[in-house]
């Protein structure tokens, strides 16, 4: 059995044949083309231990590989070793300089060390603003100019919880802003100092100076936080818990609750859900409304939790062992960098929601 035909198993999407025939190719000698595939399947099948290793050793034999390293810090960062990934992630970097997606995630990786002064300049190499569509617009692309007296456009990226953790920037700004924004977020944005301009398929952008994306504006405006709360609802209620369980499954199935969990919260006194399909809730201000008359909120990483901490509203955030968040940098005493009214719980051990339940309901109010 030959390197390549475990490429071409691997490449036909049979995994197991594939491992066979890589571990056969390396019971022959050590080729770090077929380490690195192979820590790739057992990364898949979550055996990290091992595949660690065989990206170290592949690393050690070919150290001027790129991908090799890129697949490392990948691995580490997953697993938490923030210190390891970065190193992984330089090294790609000195050995291909060009590779904006490894700068990204050497950018994600400095955001979570909380090192944001580094972490910004990288942050802009995000393929997401490569492939902004508000490159199709006239007017250039903000890179810092002084605003007094001028118009600035900022056009929407990624979800609905970047876009509401980065408004708190737009109040600051010295400028005449619009923000362009889904229907469903319009009237929550209205509560800013700014033009709101709702997404619509043949919109028309007046002229501005300046367009930016929301996760662009701490470069610009500077790499402290600015954590004063942005939103304010109108009370709906008097009292009660917000729950917030699920979300989408792309891009990250593992940050939603079991579905026996979620019930088990909402089964909890004074507990009310706050996704729209229970709540009747029709948009963001909507929801802003219903947590603005609750006691606390309990959220897993979605909008909801980055709407109650914009509102400073006492929240539980609940997040995964791992992968590390960098939008929910915490404390030792698990209090949010961004948010400071929300406290971050984080599982013990993969898959340990059990014990992040039972601390939920120790702070049950």
């Amino acid at each position: 059995m030959t390197l390549a035909d475990a490429v071409a198993l691997h490449r036909a999407g049979d995994l197991p044949a594939a491992e066979q025939a890589y571990r056969a190719v390396l019971a022959a000698g050590e080729v770090p083309e077929a380490m690195a595939n192979l820590a790739s399947i057992l990364r898949r099948r979550g055996e990290a231990a091992e595949a660690r290793a065989l990206l170290e050793r592949a690393a050690a034999l070919a150290p001027d590989t790129a991908g090799v390293w890129r697949n490392l810090g990948n691995l580490l960062h997953h697993q938490g070793d923030l210190d390891g990934a970065a190193r992984a992630y330089g090294t790609v970097l000195r050995l291909a300089p060009a590779d904006d997606e490894t700068a990204f995630d050497l950018a994600r990786v400095r955001l979570s060390q909380g090192r944001f002064a580094e972490a910004w300049p990288l942050f802009e190499r995000r393929p997401q603003r490569a492939r902004a569509e508000a490159r199709r617009l006239s007017f250039p692309e903000w890179q810092g100019e002084p605003l007094a007296g001028r118009r600035l456009f900022v056009w929407p990226e990624q979800g609905f919880g970047d876009q509401i953790m980065m408004m708190r920037y737009v109040a600051g700004l010295d400028a005449e802003v619009t923000v362009a924004c889904l229907p469903q977020m319009a009237r929550l944005l209205a509560q800013l100092p700014v033009t709101v301009q709702p997404l619509t398929e043949r919109m028309e952008v007046a002229p501005h100076d300046f367009w930016t994306l929301p996760m662009s504006l701490p470069r610009w405006c500077g790499p402290e936080l600015a954590t004063a709360p942005c939103f304010t609802g109108t009370p709906r209620g008097s009292g009660g818990v917000g729950i917030a369980w699920r979300g989408n499954a792309l891009p990250d199935p593992g940050r939603s609750l079991p579905p026996e969990l979620g019930a088990e919260l909402l089964a909890l006194p004074g507990a009310i859900s706050l996704h729209p399909e229970d709540s009747g809730a029709r948009d963001f201000q909507d929801t802003a409304d219903l947590i603005a008359g609750l006691d606390l909120v309990v959220s897993i990483d979605t909008s909801v939790a980055h709407l109650a901490g914009a509102m400073g509203k006492p929240t539980l955030v609940l997040l995964q062992h791992n992968p590390p968040e960098w939008r929910w940098l915490a404390d030792a005493a698990g209090r949010s960098a961004w948010h400071p009214s929300a406290t971050v719980l984080r599982q013990p051990a993969p898959g340990d929601w059990r014990s992040v339940i039972d601390q939920v309901k120790a702070r049950w109010p």
